[in-house]
């Protein structure tokens, strides 16, 4: 018998010594960090609403309890049973039933009335049919991307189930080494912005932090062939992490599967469902690109089958020596600041991905509240110091400004933008802007990927700022539903109806002009004096925005918006940056982020920044709180402990 077996014997024997004689536990099982218990009595232990939360006190264990298929009504009549509990309010859209795992899946319009105070509801449910209920929400605005990542992990639930039961018994595993020290390797995204990605490792676990690619540099990966990476082969590694779904960290996560991994990724459900729509776009512009894709459609759907969703502030087992729990980051949605508690006490470390630390109207700030943390890997994007942004307010008047010297000249306004994040702030600044008549009402057309990323926002409203999913839950006051919102969907011949047309907004991928829509809607509205291109995001040194910015006025667009490859044109239109609408924190916030961490950490390695940022930020840390800084290279290892 296996060193896991006996542990799930001896967990059985101290839940059975627990819980009632009269409830029967038929099998006890580890999935993924949890530990699943089956049992004849479904409805026993839920007329108990504390005894789950006392178990997983006590055996220090994420529990779910699931029913013996012996103990299921039928789907049938279990059906009209579950609907007589739920209030009509709650809206359920769809009701699927499993009987392998004995779970009902439950489509809502309201989850939280489907859950009900506590618990509640899901606990009546249980008694009155014996099924495990999960329940799910039905986006406002239909998301093409949710309902098909939920249709294929419903399809995958057996081999789901296989993946992780096999990954519950590694992460429970017996630890083999006596050794302590922890250690962090930089593949990528140090002196530079993008390709992000770390390896932290003990003497027992290796885990990967994020995998992305660099804007504006073709080829440029992280640096996966060393030994401490994938050198060693990819089964070796333990986890993967994926602190959020931007290209420059997850673009080659899908890889892994290629090059033979088969383990966990841990990440928010959003950033899961971000990761496919983003990583499949990416591979569409590549090919239109006339490049070869680094992986195949296939290898995205292998990374989606491995995710393993974490909520904000759940404590994970994902190795044996140690525990991962994510926090808000405020950067986009599902953006999640990591951090692994190592060993018994022996060490913590902190990977802060991208924050920002103070509220947005997306998000609210950055979590930097931990019990410990010895060492942290900052973000260093705006870390140099003049890099200070705008504030807020004054950025939205700025951005008000132009639009209306764009209205009265009779022109339109194109804004870049990332898909995920920056567009939906800038919708949310247009839509009141115009509700409280400080621009004209005019059209905001939506380009490339911002409709469907827009819906994911709207499929998750508990990861948005408190106020706006409010608003969400009461869909007459949704502002991502408001009338002056046009989604382009029809192509070239939309753009060109659009550009011959009246005044109006144009909001496109990608972010940095570095191919997508809106290298057509430069061709279409480019050479026109009257409209203005307005940067609200970050432009990489390489891309084309970066150039645009520094003063370009010949541009490539080879092939976009209906002409022939090798194509240029000469850009008349006004260009104008408004800083301030970055999801990144400025130099303000990331000293602010550092300050008010209590207890504050031993070390700061200053990451993803130019090497004047990183330089800059780990030198006014060092000076102002003592701690020791680094600004590391690429290919770098620090030793801890």
């Amino acid at each position: 018998m296996s060193q896991v077996d006996k542990q799930l014997d001896t967990l059985k024997s101290e839940i059975e010594q627990e819980i009632p004689n009269d409830i029967t536990v038929t099998d006890v099982k580890y999935e993924g960090p949890e530990l699943v218990v089956y049992t004849r009595d479904p409805k026993r232990f839920a007329g108990d609403g504390d005894l789950i939360r006392r178990l997983a006190s006590k055996l220090r264990k994420r529990i779910t309890v699931r029913p013996d298929p012996s103990a299921l009504s039928p789907p049938a009549r279990a059906e009209e049973q579950v609907r007589e509990v739920i209030p009509d309010e709650a809206g359920v859209t769809d009701l699927d039933f499993h009987e392998d795992t004995g779970e009902v899946v439950i489509e809502a319009e309201k989850p939280g009335m489907v859950i009900g105070r506590r618990g509640s509801t899901l606990r009546e449910i249980t008694q009155e049919v014996g099924w495990t209920p999960e329940v799910v929400r039905t986006p406002p605005i239909e998301s093409s991307t949710v309902s098909n990542v939920r249709g294929f992990l419903k399809n995958e639930r057996e081999e789901r189930r296989d993946i992780l039961e096999r990954v519950g018994r590694q992460i429970h595993r017996e630890e083999m080494s006596d050794d302590e020290w922890v250690r962090i390797t930089t593949l990528g995204c140090c002196r530079e912005v993008g390709r992000a990605a770390f390896i932290l490792s003990t003497p027992e676990t290796r885990i990967l932090i994020d995998c992305g690619d660099k804007p504006g540099a073709e080829g440029e990966v992280p640096y996966l062939q060393v030994p401490e990476a994938l050198g060693a082969g990819a089964a070796t590694l333990d986890a993967v992490i994926l602190t959020h779904a931007h290209l420059d960290h997850s673009a080659l996560v899908p890889l892994l599967f290629k090059y033979g991994y088969d383990g966990p990724i841990y990440t928010t459900e959003p950033t899961r469902d971000l990761m496919g729509l983003l990583t499949l776009d990416y591979l569409d512009v590549a090919a239109k690109d006339g490049r070869t894709p680094p992986y195949e459609s296939a290898q995205v759907r292998d990374a989606i089958k491995h995710t393993i969703p974490l909520e904000y502030g759940d404590v994970t087992d994902v190795a044996p020596d140690v525990k991962l729990t994510f926090h808000n980051a405020g950067h986009i949605l599902g953006s999640a600041v990591t951090h692994f508690h190592i060993g018994d006490g022996l060490y913590n470390v902190a990977f802060s991905g991208d924050i920002h630390y103070e509220d947005t109207r997306l998000f609210n700030g950055a979590v930097n509240d931990f019990p410990r943390v010895e060492t942290l890997v900052l973000e260093s994007t705006y870390g140099g110091r003049n890099d200070y942004q705008t504030d807020q307010e004054d950025s939205e008047e700025a951005l008000k400004e132009v639009i209306n010297e764009t209205y009265e000249q009779g022109g339109k306004v194109v804004i870049p933008a990332f898909a995920v994040g920056r567009s939906q702030e800038i919708m949310l600044v247009l839509e009141e802007a115009m509700r409280e008549g400080e621009i004209p009402e005019m059209p905001v057309h939506l380009d490339g990927m911002i409709w469907e990323a827009t819906a994911i926002h709207t499929t998750y409203p508990e990861y948005l700022r408190d106020d706006l999913r409010d608003r969400i839950f009461h869909e007459d006051e949704n502002p991502f539903l408001a009338d002056q919102f046009n989604h382009i969907d029809a192509g070239e011949d939309e753009r060109q109806e659009v550009a011959d047309g009246d005044e109006c907004i144009v909001i496109s991928t990608s972010g940095m002009i570095e191919g997508g829509p809106i290298m057509s809607w430069l061709r279409h509205i480019g050479p026109d004096s009257d409209s203005n291109l307005v940067f609200v995001g970050y432009q990489a040194q390489g891309t084309l925005g970066r150039r645009i910015q520094n003063g370009w006025d010949e541009i490539p667009v080879d092939g976009w918006g209906g002409g022939s490859r090798g194509d240029t044109l000469t850009l008349e239109m006004g260009v104008e940056v408004v800083d301030g609408f970055s999801g990144h924190a400025d130099r303000q916030g990331l000293e602010n982020f550092v300050k008010t961490m209590n207890p504050r950490p031993e070390k700061v390695l200053c990451v993803h920044g130019d090497e004047s940022s990183v330089q800059d930020l780990s030198s006014s840390l060092y000076h102002d709180y003592n701690m020791r800084t680094f600004a590391p290279k690429n290919l770098e290892t620090f030793r801890f402990k």
